[in-house]
């Protein structure tokens, strides 16, 4: 959600922002601008849409001259997504812009505070009120002025401001909001996510909470809100460009699904040593496992479903109960948690602002933590009192894949390893669940391979107006899922019920010819989600049941297969939502939508 870059040093900054910009697209955004200093002061151009209307209103940058610069993707959240709306934003007298992501909370008390004091505001946004309380401040010095401003913003901001009279330098101030510093030889950069910076430099500091670091060509400083220095490690970027990009294939989708073999196979091979489960980041002894008597598992979105589907594997092995809680509902619920649960906290980003939210406030009540999460220094990471990284590489669809299965299988590498530090499963059995988790990678490529029938089932499924997904236990979490999927990106109505549920309610919503999806990946329940089959077949309903190979039941009811490779049900989420992803990505391309960046989504949510 939004995306922000800056650039100080001594080629032409307006190029670079946009580069910058463009890798940043995935998260998802309504409207872009960039701000330069040059000799006439500062250029801010904008545009609502896409960042190729920018490059092509600004000569791909080369009609914007100057070597420092800010840009910004804006997804719009106070004030349409309109020209004037869109960032940097600049002050009354011109000196001043700035970029910013996040919501500033009370922005109302201090635009009326500014306007009684003579400023004048273009825009409806919040982060105007920032750009014209640095104006107030400053007598100076851009880093005081900054520093005085921060000091009476509320919310969550990453902000990047320049200034006409200090014209070599960045000010960036973060709280509750991603942004990373580039470290480069003659240049500096600042960025909300480090695929903007990699084609320039590996070397990258991330800022923690509450603090600002001062930008220029040949330093970058460090320093807390009273201006003291602080001392940062120097990080250094473990992935190339390369991995950003398509690498041939037509969506970043279509990609990220077809890695999802080779990434949860590096989640699991140096965790997995012989016939043991090494986490070497988990430093819960056996006597702290013991003492847990709950875990709740917190999520957004498909990290939910991810949750959903690992309370099962967690409960049948370690005998644990294990509630799945929305992030937006636990941060409000006044959840019933003490010293003796452990929260696991699933985020891609680890930025997700309702998540973050949520494990503060279990935090606070006395949680442990466990989080698992993809991106090393997010906050999330930072946050946790243990952190498994799921290692799946950069994701830039907004719509997840390698990055919800990454999730479970890290899930399940959990599961197993206390359920072995607890004794509660037997070691034959832990054994065989140990090789069937780590045939996954070659398990998930099959299903890929089967998956040849996908694209002339969506020409089938693309015209529907509504579908429906069902199963039971795991196959319900698969199918929250898969409906997710479908409607996030081909805007087709898709809605998942558990099956034992449809003859309570929403089987009225059955008629002739709804495509139902019908998960059946779990062998003791098979029986009863035939008989859910049977129902909606009896009122019409075309059923397209997602199944092991050889299962002949499901073949005598079903109208149409997708088939996939035999594994224990406790770990098929992570196998059997490969065909359902790329079903949705068939249907979305089939009706031209733009798949890896739907409509009114963003690839990581850091505002509530």
């Amino acid at each position: 959600m939004c995306g922000i870059v800056g650039y100080t040093g001594t080629q032409e900054a307006a190029p670079m922002l946009l580069s910058g910009l463009k890798r940043l697209e995935y998260r998802g955004y309504d409207s872009a601008g960039i701000a330069v200093i040059g000799d006439n002061g500062i250029t801010v151009e904008k545009t609502t849409g896409r960042i190729a209307n920018l490059c092509e209103k600004t000569d791909d940058g080369n009609a914007v001259k100057g070597v420092t610069g800010i840009g910004h993707t804006r997804w719009a959240t106070h004030g349409a997504p309109t020209d004037i709306n869109a960032h940097p934003h600049l002050s009354n007298d011109g000196r001043f812009a700035v970029v910013h992501n996040g919501i500033i909370e009370n922005y109302a008390e201090l635009r009326k505070e500014l306007i009684a004091k003579g400023y004048t505001f273009a825009s409806d946004t919040d982060t105007e009120v920032v750009v014209h309380l640095v104006e107030m401040y400053y007598k100076g010095s851009l880093k005081t002025a900054v520093m005085k401003t921060a000091s009476r913003l509320e919310g969550s901001y990453a902000l990047g401001i320049l200034c006409t009279e200090e014209p070599d330098t960045l000010i960036v101030a973060r709280e509750n909001s991603p942004l990373i510093l580039g470290i480069g030889i003659g240049e500096n950069f600042f960025a909300s996510d480090v695929t903007a910076l990699v084609s320039y430099t590996k070397n990258a500091v991330y800022l923690d909470e509450g603090e600002f670091a001062c930008i220029k060509p040949d330093s970058v400083t460090v320093f807390d809100c009273t201006g003291k220095t602080v001392d940062k490690s120097i990080s250094r970027i473990t992935w190339d460009v390369e991995a950003a990009e398509k690498g041939g294939y037509e969506h970043f989708m279509l990609k990220e699904i077809m890695e999802q073999p080779a990434a949860v196979k590096a989640a699991l091979a140096p965790r997995i040593r012989g016939e043991e489960i090494v986490l070497d980041d988990f430093s819960m002894t056996e006597e702290e496992l013991r003492n847990i008597n709950k875990i709740v598992i917190t999520a957004c979105g498909s990290a939910y479903y991810a949750g959903c589907a690992g309370k099962f594997a967690i409960e049948a092995l370690c005998r644990i109960p294990v509630e799945v809680e929305l992030a937006s509902e636990l941060r409000y619920s006044d959840p019933i948690i003490d010293e003796h649960t452990l929260l696991i906290i699933l985020s891609q980003s680890g930025e997700t602002a309702d998540t973050i939210a949520a494990m503060r406030e279990c935090k606070r009540l006395g949680a442990r933590t466990l989080a698992i999460v993809n991106v090393v220094g997010s906050t999330i990471a930072k946050l946790a009192d243990n952190t498994l990284y799921t290692w799946a590489g950069p994701e830039i669809a907004v719509a997840t894949t390698k990055g919800y299965t990454t999730q479970l299988t890290v899930l399940y590498l959990f599961a197993l390893y206390a359920a072995k530090k607890l004794g509660r499963v037997e070691p034959e059995r832990w054994s065989q669940l140990l090789s069937d988790l780590c045939s996954l990678p070659k398990k998930m490529q099959n299903a890929i391979d089967k998956a040849h029938s996908m694209p002339a089932l969506a020409k089938k499924l693309a015209h529907s107006d509504s579908l429906f997904f069902i199963g039971r236990n795991t196959d319900w979490a698969i199918a929250l899922e898969g409906a997710l999927k479908m409607k996030e990106i081909s805007y087709v109505h898709a809605e998942s019920y558990a099956a034992g549920e449809l003859k309570h309610g929403t089987i009225a919503l059955i008629d002739e010819g709804r495509s139902v999806v019908a998960v059946c990946c779990s062998g003791r329940l098979m029986d009863k989600t035939i008989s859910n089959i049977i129902e909606v077949k009896a009122r019409g309903a075309n059923v397209i049941a997602v199944a092991f190979q050889n299962d002949r039941k499901v073949v005598a009811q079903a109208d149409e297969l997708i088939l996939v490779p035999k594994i224990n049900p406790l770990l098929s989420a992570a196998v059997a939502i490969v065909p359902l992803q790329l079903l949705a990505y068939y249907v979305a391309k089939e009706k031209g939508c733009d798949i890896d960046k739907p409509k009114n989504l963003a690839k990581s949510v850091t505002v509530e």
